[in-house]
């Protein structure tokens, strides 16, 4: 089981939001809106994105990752390790 499948129709929702935001940034170019209108759209949609991003991560290390450190052995390790990578890829984007 994954972290969100208890509020799977919440994830859903946020990312179709974040959708309409990406959608909206593509009218805005087809209509010619001034660059810094776009920008600030972009860096609208970004900061959605990198917040759904933290809450899929501390929902995985509330359940994943700590169902595996409790249950030891070498799938704890690789649950770190995946978390430790994801963490490295979030930080560097």
């Amino acid at each position: 089981m994954v972290s969100y499948t208890n509020n799977k129709d919440d994830v859903l929702k946020r990312l179709r939001r974040i959708e309409g935001q990406i959608r909206g940034l593509q009218r805005m170019v087809e209509s010619d809106t001034y660059c810094i209108d776009v920008l600030t759209q972009v860096s609208a949609s970004t900061r959605a994105l990198q917040s759904f991003a933290l809450q899929l991560l501390e929902e995985h290390l509330a359940t994943c990752v700590s169902r595996a450190v409790a249950e030891g052995g070498d799938e704890a390790a690789l649950k770190l390790k995946e978390a430790n990578d994801a963490i490295a890829r979030l930080v560097r984007s």
